[in-house]
C-alpha cells in the first residue's frame, strides 16, 4: 500500500533530524566525531545505578513495573522540588511534572500553546530538538542573536516591537541561557532578570531549557531565569541525560500549577505516565546522594576534555577562525571566515575521518553557513587533539 497520500498534514511537515543525518555519517569507528551531543559512557554511574535498581526491586518491585500518575509519583516530585530550590527556584510538588526525556516536554509544550502561524522567538543559533518541535506544530520561528552573554536582550525589545507591529501572535521566547547548546555560551545574569521584566512586561512566557547548568567548569554558578520570577511567567525544564544517563529518559519541568495541570491532560494521550521505575531510580538517584558524589566525576572529565580540545584548536587552526571558550558544558562554537562553507566543507571531513555538525541547522533565518560545533565530551582524550588536527587541515585548505 501506498501510505503517501493517506499521512496527516502533521506528519507531511515532520521532518528527520539534520544533526540525527549526519551522526549516520560519522559513526564509522575510523572517523573521530565531534558531531554527537553526547555524554560520556565513562560518566555513567553504572555500578550505582546497579545498586538502586536492585533496592527498588528489591523493596517496591511490584509497584516500579506498574504504571503511575500521569504527572509522576509524589516523592520524586517532591524531591525534584527540594532539588531546583538549592538552584534559588520556589516550587512545591505540584509545580512538577515529570517527563519521558526534556523532548517529550518541549512537544507537550508546543502540543497546550502552539496554533498554526504563531511567533515563538528563539536564539541565533539554538538547540534543533527545539526548533523542531516547535515547527511541527507550524510555528513561525523568529531569531535573535545570541553573543557570548547569551540571547540580546536589547534586540529581543526591538523583535518583540516589529512582530507586535505586524499584528503577530508571539506566544513564547525560548532560550537556553546555561552553556547554550550549540553555542556554550552563558546568559549573564544581568539579562535574565531583563528577560523577566521583558516577560512581564510584554506578556509573553518564557520557556527555560536549561540541560547543562550542573556541568559547570568554572565561575560562580548563576540562577536560572526561573528563580528570578515571581509572576509564574517562565517554564523551567531540564534532564537527568546530562547528570545521570540519557538512555533513561528522564527530565521534568517545573511551572504554574494551572500550567502543570494542562500539561499532564496533554501527556495523558502520549505515555499515560513515565516509567514508575526509572523515576524510582531517579528520586534515590538525588536523595541519597549520588548525584552530589557524581558531578564532580563528570565536571573533572569534561573540564580536561574541553581543556584538550581548546588547546588542539588554538595550534591547529587558522588564526581566521574564531571560537567560543565555554565554562561549562559540552559545545564549543566554531565561526569559519565567510569564505568557508561547513555545509561544503562536511563530505571532506568525514573522508579526512573527522565530523562535526554544521552550523546552518541550529539557525532558524538561513545563516550560519560559515559555523560549526564541536561536542568535546564524547571523544576520548587520545582523540581530540588528532581529530582538531585532522579538521584544522581541511578548514585551513578553504581559507583564502
Amino acid at each position: 500500500m501506498n501510505y503517501e497520500p493517506l499521512y496527516s498534514d502533521t506528519a507531511k511537515r515532520m521532518r528527520s533530524s539534520e544533526i540525527r543525518e549526519l551522526l549516520e555519517l560519522s559513526q564509522r569507528p575510523d572517523v573521530i566525531s565531534f558531531a554527537g551531543g553526547l555524554p560520556n559512557p565513562d560518566s555513567f554511574p553504572i555500578d550505582d545505578v546497579r545498586r538502586i535498581l536492585n533496592k527498588v526491586l528489591d523493596e517496591q518491585g511490584s509497584r516500579a513495573l506498574q504504571y503511575g500518575p500521569t504527572e509522576g509519583i509524589k516523592e520524586f516530585r517532591e524531591v525534584i522540588a527540594e532539588f531546583v530550590s538549592k538552584d534559588g527556584i520556589d516550587a512545591s510538588t505540584e509545580n512538577v511534572l515529570i517527563t519521558s526525556g526534556s523532548q517529550q516536554a518541549l512537544d507537550i509544550i508546543s502540543k497546550i500553546f502552539l496554533d498554526k502561524g504563531d511567533v515563538i522567538i528563539v536564539g541565533l543559533p539554538t538547540y534543533l530538538g527545539g526548533i523542531n518541535s516547535f515547527l511541527a506544530y507550524q510555528a513561525s520561528l523568529e531569531g535573535v542573536p545570541v553573543d557570548e552573554n547569551g540571547m540580546n536582550v536589547d534586540m529581543l525589545v526591538e523583535k518583540i516591537e516589529e512582530l507586535r507591529k505586524k499584528g503577530k501572535r508571539i506566544k513564547m521566547i525560548y532560550t537556553i541561557p546555561t552553556f547554550q547548546n550549540p553555542a556554550g555560551v552563558e546568559m549573564s545574569e544581568e539579562r535574565r532578570k531583563r528577560l523577566v521584566e521583558i516577560s512581564e512586561e510584554y506578556e509573553i512566557p518564557v520557556l527555560e531549557d536549561d540541560p547543562y547548568g550542573k556541568l559547570r567548569f568554572e565561575g560562580e554558578p548563576l540562577k536560572p531565569i526561573k528563580a528570578f520570577d515571581d509572576n509564574g511567567n517562565t517554564i523551567y525544564m531540564a534532564t537527568f541525560s546530562k547528570i545521570l544517563s540519557p538512555g533513561i529518559r528522564l527530565a521534568y519541568v517545573v511551572a504554574s500549577k494551572e500550567l502543570i495541570r494542562k500539561m499532564v491532560i496533554a501527556k495523558q494521550s502520549m505515555d499515560l505516565c513515565t516509567s514508575t521505575l526509572t523515576q524510582l531510580l531517579g528520586y534515590h538517584y538525588i536523595k541519597e546522594g549520588y548525584v552530589d558524589k557524581q558531578l564532580p566525576k563528570i565536571i573533572d572529565m569534561y573540564r580536561k576534555k574541553r581543556d584538550l580540545m581548546l588547546a588542539a584548536m588554538e595550534k591547529y587552526f587558522p588564526r581566521e577562525c574564531k571560537w567560543t571558550k565555554p565554562r561549562g558544558g559540552m559545545f564549543i562554537w566554531v565561526e569559519c571566515p565567510e569564505e568557508v562553507s561547513t555545509v561544503e566543507m562536511f563530505d571532506e571531513a568525514v573522508k579526512n575521518k573527522v565530523a562535526y555538525i554544521q552550523g546552518r541547522a541550529f539557525y532558524v533565518n538561513g545563516g550560519g553557513q560559515n559555523t560549526m560545533r564541536l561536542n568535546f565530551t564524547n571523544a576520548q582524550d587520545e582523540q581530540i587533539e588528532e581529530g582538531i588536527r585532522r579538521l584544522g587541515e581541511v578548514i585551513r585548505k578553504r581559507v583564502k
